[in-house]
């Protein structure tokens, strides 16, 4: 008989896409549930995954705090009827707070509870419920402010990418341009639609490019008809969970530096430019696009220099190709060896770990 198994997530595609992605690695072997907050939905097909809404809400208002911790323990007794009815036997964490009511409920119950930490820093979620999981997967072992007393909790797998990703192979037959794509994430980063105009504009003075952007919903008119008024090829998106058909043939990416992005921009053997946000927690941008500069797989800019700067490091990107092709290369050899099979034997490994 199969087990059955909670994964836990919500929020942003941060925390959401990692547990899509673990959910397709476990459904074959077990019987898999996602739970989510209102705002994880829009991530999820839920005509191929079986989802709970559990909408917990933020603790940081401290107005409606007692409301809000009402609700918490009203979250926790759901999670708790919602474990006994499912028979829920593991659980998973994506962090975030979001998963708050669901991992007490699993420790009420004395459930095994895993974390996902896809970050190179150590959430704080999962750095609150480090000392109740029986393990937690992460990317590396180095990973910032992680008590060297749980560290033999980690198991290290490779970056959780979805199967596509592994699968898809380039067409560039009919290639005439350097393809360049703008993301900013899951929530597309209006920094990049303000800061980039004139330094595409001048840089396709000097080279024949093509423009993928990704921008948010509200946007979409503006970009379309400012790269239309300059004459430049483009193609303008908004979140879309076929990625992979949106971006055939990019040769090379401005992006944030979330985890799930940069992994997927690695095995696509696409390098970036990353500009890490500012104000993410515990500044994990930052070290997500440092663990790739260490293997000298991208180049990262700061966001306050970004615009005196980009367009100078496109200029010697596309002028001389060397370090670019350098980059391709380590990213290659990043990724040796790195599979969705081997990805899969290593989560099923250390689920069945004593």
């Amino acid at each position: 008989m199969k087990k059955n198994i909670l994964i836990s997530t919500g929020g942003s595609g941060g925390h959401v896409i990692p547990a899509i992605i673990l959910y397709q690695h476990l459904s074959k072997e077990v019987n898999v549930i996602l739970s989510t907050d209102k705002r994880g939905l829009r991530y999820i097909d839920q005509n191929i995954a079986s989802t709970e809404l559990i909408n917990t809400p933020q603790l940081n208002n401290f107005f409606i705090l007692p409301i809000n911790l009402i609700l918490i323990l009203f979250l926790i007794f759901k999670s708790l009827l919602l474990v006994k009815r499912k028979k829920i036997e593991k659980i998973f964490s994506t962090g975030g707070y979001m998963s708050l009511p669901v991992i007490l409920a699993a420790k009420i119950l004395k459930i095994d509870i895993y974390l996902i930490e896809p970050n190179q820093v150590l959430g704080r979620s999962n750095r609150y419920f480090l000392k109740s999981c029986k393990k937690i997967f992460c990317y590396s072992y180095e990973i910032k402010n992680f008590p060297a007393y749980f560290k033999d909790k980690i198991i290290k797998i490779n970056p959780l990418v979805r199967e596509d990703i592994y699968n898809y192979q380039k067409n560039l037959s009919d290639k005439k341009k350097f393809n360049l794509l703008i993301i900013g994430g899951s929530q597309g980063a209006s920094f990049f639609d303000k800061n980039l105009s004139d330094s595409i504009v001048d840089i396709l003075k000097k080279y024949s490019i093509k423009i993928v952007h990704q921008t948010s919903e509200k946007n979409i008119s503006n970009l379309r008809n400012f790269y239309l008024k300059n004459n430049i090829e483009n193609k303008i998106f908004s979140y879309e969970k076929n990625f992979i058909n949106i971006i055939r043939g990019v040769d090379l990416c401005i992006t944030r530096a979330g985890a799930s992005t940069l992994a997927e921009l690695s095995v696509l053997n696409i390098p970036f430019i990353a500009v890490p946000l500012p104000k993410s927690k515990d500044n994990h941008q930052l070290e997500n696009a440092n663990f790739y500069k260490k293997n000298d797989c991208c180049w990262i800019l700061e966001q306050k220099n970004f615009k005196e700067r980009i367009e100078k490091t496109l200029d010697n990107i596309l002028k001389e190709k060397n370090d670019f092709l350098k980059k391709k290369d380590n990213l290659k050899k990043l990724n040796y060896e790195n599979s969705w099979i081997n990805v899969n034997k290593k989560i099923l490994e250390g689920l069945n770990e004593n």
